[in-house]
């Protein structure tokens, strides 16, 4: 193979021309332009070349042809014209002559010119050497070469003292979780689709395999449907016992396991076609030497399963790197050594810099338009509100509670679900109350989820909770089902600066707790945090604390990635969460057990908020038998309450187990105390265990004879009393069993800590729910992202029933009374808003490329290297479509609402997505009709009201329909008086709306310019 077909070869993979039977995702953008794409590479890149070659071949011959009759005219001039031969040689007695020599030096630089065609196939060999170094598996690795021998790299260094840096520093890390997607290829007339059917996430399985696979449906693996599609169904499981053996897959690695699972499926889909010329196509030996199905398969599960990067830059990198490459090695030291002359290779630099500038173009094109993709702001698909009876009545009044009942006799799922969480049979409406006295009725605190109600009772009940209320203002929190870096960038601009603490527990690095590529785990890890870290500073308060949770596979990383991110005077505590007995210890373990797990903690500023923590233990009890107490700190009540910053919390540690005769004892040392509202270690299950009061210690502060009464001890960065053998079962897992979960009691201390009641806290990689569970019972407002299936009510693990996040709040909602709930006396009740986010896989689901014929006359060859997604993506609605919001309550794009299967049409909430985009703290939301709906929002951005008009319009209004529009407007926004309006479509609304006038801005233009960041 020559220089020129190897490079074609190479160009073939960077285009994924593998993949040009594959019809969805970023492929349909590549499969779109195939045919150009491969006459580019075919036949315009060679043509390319020898243009380029010509153009510079002739610049150079032209420069050296006129240096040669000028040094011929002085040779003649000075020599006679006997010097030079009629065919232009310089005679031999002439040579060694000054201007002889400089005559043959210049003669030899133009016949090595005429030569010039011999480097063509070594520039291809170049642009070969330059791009296959940085393309690997369907990715750009960016690694920055270093020419001098022993580095083989280099990376950006500015002259920091310590420089972190990874192989994937400059790329976006895009995949955190499964989105399972529909792959489908076309063979021959035959449209086939593997389709996942079941991706369940089998956390705390019994199976036999810790390794999920792609293994063929129970159910229904195969249907050939009337268009002639044929459809391969799988599950995505673990695999138990007997199905290792069938499978072998008792040994090697995961992708060589999974090719085994593949192989069987394979075999047993083959078996199961009738048809004998489908059979035959899908048999007939394809890429690699497999057969069609078999090559398909193991593509499909290669691409579910591993990590993908996008390049933040990647037009700079290449082209720096390419100038880099000329410079040090087709200019290299050993060329100008080597070679007499360099004007060949002066144009072979030339050629290559130009060509390969053409195929850097063409490559950042569709990484840019990747980019643009990840990061323009996602739309919210979905959003719902559950709110508790009691709330219903504080917020909107007894009376509307009462119109509410009347509707949720008539959501048989709501009663439904109340049964399936344990609230127990709702049948009629003595079974919501609680209690009746001569005060009133008493409401038991169900929630109620509005996905169960209609539209228009959501926006009567929103109408009603926020006709006195600010709507943010009596939200406890937020739940966005979303991959989180794509959450977090959609509410930054209404969040920025106004969380308080930020606690998140991420995958740890083990080599199985997320999806990372082939030798670069640790670096997909960072790439992974960094990404994250880096917004969730921008939302964190200046007064505000992050917690990172980690062991030691990644501890070591984060702490240097949190020096770059926060600084590295803004540490603030590693803080050893000590387990008390590991879970998973061996009878006879290789090392020392793992005991601890540690928790990173940064502040955004030195002005941080810290709320001491102290334990208060009754030194009554020291001395007594078995006693194992070991404070050694005594604090003077007096000074503890000179600081009022201290806030001191009893302890809720283990206690000995003293003998039940001492219960006397104990009673008669709390009635002597003067210490308010403590209670004394009580006799439970066998010990005595001192219970928690989460307030204020109040205090005599006159009694000095208190010091001799308890200890007072101060709360370090061991914490050895979260974990203790006396939580029972239940407790432990605090009734979701999710293996990874931590103890209410442990993110109880991380809250009160850093945060005060009313404060916000957010947990971008939620797990369990535990973060929000424990927020929501010490009366902070939070935010909670997972992507994960067990972010809904509940969801299936291990061929059981588990309780998702959505479940567990309205549980919580509901008073359980689990986990910290007894210490802080919780007794249930809140509001809290979910909502569903667009994500990555949806917006290429809804790419829609159109010819833009004019724009390809304008830019000729450029077009399709460097416009030609720009012009022929302009009007898809996944960044956003003008004319489509002439109806934005029904605004589509084709989602997928769960993990798997094929995206379908749904509409998106474009009220709830301007809102993010315009940083909208909201206050109040009314729908009312006037021929049609309208919805009024109300909101707050710095300082400002700030109101937002909604309604469907046609370009058929008349001068009479929009005079109607203005009045019906201005009369439903008089009582907001607000500064800004925002309304979308035509409008004659005038800054004329009550004694302020306001500002009238378009919604398209705005939403457009915010959308795309």
């Amino acid at each position: 193979m020559g220089n020129l077909e190897k490079f074609q070869s190479l160009l073939e993979n960077l285009f994924q021309f593998e993949t040009s039977d594959l019809d969805f995702g970023i492929y349909r953008i590549l499969n779109y332009k195939r045919s150009k794409i491969e006459t580019f590479i075919q036949e315009d890149l060679k043509n390319r070349a020898e243009v380029a070659f010509s153009k510079h071949k002739a610049e150079r011959q032209e420069a050296i042809s006129q240096s040669f009759e000028e040094i011929r005219q002085k040779v003649v001039q000075s020599l006679g014209d006997q010097a030079v031969t009629p065919s232009g040689d310089l005679k031999k007695e002439f040579e060694n002559t000054p201007l002889g020599k400089e005559f043959l030096e210049i003669k030899a630089r133009k016949d090595e010119a005429q030569a010039i065609d011999e480097i063509q196939s070594q520039v291809f060999n170049d642009l070969y050497n330059f791009f296959s170094r940085y393309y690997e598996d369907g990715d750009f690795v960016p690694q920055y070469r270093y020419s001098i021998k022993g580095h083989k790299y280099a990376i950006p260094y500015n002259g920091e003292e310590v420089k972190l840096y990874w192989a994937n520093y400059e790329q976006y890390y895009t995949k955190t979780g499964l989105l399972f997607r529909d792959y489908t290829f076309k063979a021959d007339n035959i449209k086939v689709i593997f389709r996942i059917v079941s991706a369940r996430e089998e956390v705390g399985s019994k199976k036999a395999t810790k390794e999920r696979f792609f293994v063929l449906d129970d159910e229904n693996p195969i249907e050939i449907t009337q268009d002639n599609s044929l459809i391969i169904r799988f599950q995505y499981r673990e695999l138990d016992e007997e199905e290792v053996g069938a499978y072998q897959v008792e040994t090697g690695s995961n992708t060589s396991k999974q090719e085994k699972v593949n192989q069987k499926s394979y075999n047993k889909v083959i078996d199961e076609i009738k048809n004998s010329q489908i059979k035959a196509l899908f048999m007939k030996t394809y890429k690699n030497d497999k057969p069609l199905l078999l090559y398909q398969l193991n593509r499909f599960s290669s691409k579910n399963t591993r990590d993908y990067f996008i390049h933040k830059n990647l037009k700079r990198f290449l082209s720096e790197q390419l100038d880099y490459f000329i410079k040090s090695e087709v200019l290299s030291i050993e060329t100008l050594e080597k070679e007499k002359f360099l004007d060949k290779h002066i144009t072979r630099a030339k050629v290559v810099k130009e060509i390969g500038e053409d195929i850097i173009d063409f490559l950042s094109q569709i990484e840019d338009f990747q980019k643009k993709l990840w990061e323009k702001k996602k739309f919210v698909i979905k959003t719902e509100y559950v709110i508790s009876l009691d709330k219903i009545k504080d917020y909107a009044g007894e009376d509307f509670l009462k119109e509410v009942i009347g509707y949720i006799f008539k959501a048989q799922e709501q009663l439904k679900e109340w049964e399936e969480l344990g609230f127990g049979k709702v049948e009629k409406e003595d079974d919501l109350i609680l209690k009746r006295d001569l005060t009133g009725i008493e409401y038991k605190k169900l929630p109620i989820d509005t996905k169960y109600f209609s539209q228009e009772f959501k926006e009567k009940l929103l109408g009603e909770l926020t006709e006195n209320n600010s709507l943010d203002d009596i939200l406890d929190g937020l739940l966005i089902k979303s991959e989180n870096w794509q959450a977090l960038n959609l509410i930054l601009e209404k969040y920025k600066e106004k969380v308080q603490t930020i606690y998140i527990d991420p995958p740890f690095n083990t080599g199985r707790d997320f999806l990372y590529k082939d030798r670069f785990q640790n670096s997909s890890w960072l790439a992974l945090m960094a990404n994250r870290l880096e917004r969730a500073r921008e939302i964190l308060s200046p007064s505000g604390t992050l917690f990172v949770h980690l062991d030691n596979n990644a501890n070591y990383l984060c702490r240097l990635l949190l020096n770059v991110i926060f600084g590295e005077d803004n540490f603030s505590s590693e803080i050893n969460n000590f387990l008390g007995f590991n879970m998973k210890r061996e009878i006879i373990p290789r090392n020392f057990v793992e005991q601890s797990e540690i928790i990173l903690s940064y502040v955004k500023t030195r002005e941080y908020k810290f709320n001491k923590i102290v334990t208060v233990k009754p030194k009554y009890l020291i001395g007594l038998k078995n006693d194992k107490i070991v404070n050694k700190y005594l604090i003077y009540f007096k000074s503890l309450l000179q600081d009022e910053s201290f806030i001191s919390y009893f302890d809720d540690g283990l206690f000995p187990a003293f003998s039940p005769n001492l219960v006397a004892d104990i009673q008669k040392a709390k009635s002597e105390t003067k210490i308010k509202d403590i209670r004394l270690p009580i006799w439970e299950e066998g010990r005595f265990i001192l219970k928690s009061i989460f307030k204020k210690i109040e205090l005599n502060a006159d009694d000095d004879n208190s010091v001799d009464k308890y200890y007072i001890n101060t709360v370090g960065n061991i914490w050895t009393d979260i974990y203790s053998l006396r939580y029972s079962k239940i407790n432990f897992n605090e009734g979701v069993r999710f293996p990874t979960q931590k103890l209410e009691k442990l993110l109880a201390r991380v809250i009160l800590s850093s945060s005060d009641a009313g404060d916000m806290v957010l947990d971008f990689f939620l797990g369990s729910g535990t973060t929000t569970a424990s927020a929501h019972k010490l009366g902070r407002k939070w935010i909670g992202i997972e992507i994960g299936d067990y972010f809904m009510e509940s969801y299936y693990s291990a061929g059981e029933r588990r309780l998702g996040i959505l479940g567990r709040m309205k549980k919580v909602l509901d008073g359980e009374q689990l986990g910290i709930s007894k210490t802080v006396n919780w007794q249930g009740g809140g509001f809290f808003k979910y909502q569903v986010l667009e994500q990555y896989e949806d917006t290429l689901d809804n790419i829609e490329l159109k010819e833009n014929a004019q724009a390809e006359i304008k830019f000729g060859d450029d077009y399709l290297l460097k416009y030609f997604l720009d012009f022929e993506t302009r009007e898809n609605p996944y960044f956003l479509n003008i004319e489509h919001l002439k109806h934005p309550f029904a605004y589509k794009l084709k989602v997928n609402l769960e993990e798997v299967g094929e995206p379908e049409e749904t509409i998106v909430d474009v009220p709830e997505t301007f809102n993010y985009l315009l940083g909208l703290k909201v206050k109040k939301i009314k729908a009312r009709k006037n021929h049609k709906k309208y919805l009024f929002i109300l909101g707050e951005k710095d300082g400002k009201e700030i109101a937002v008009v909604w309604r469907p319009y046609d370009d058929t209004w008349s001068d009479d329909d929009l005079k109607r529009d203005k009045e019906f407007v201005v009369e439903e926004l008089k009582p907001w008086a607000p500064h800004i309006v925002y309304i979308n479509g035509q409008s004659i609304l005038t800054p004329k709306l009550g004694q302020h006038p306001a500002e009238i801005r378009y919604i398209e233009p705005e939403f457009k310019k915010l959308m795309e960041g």
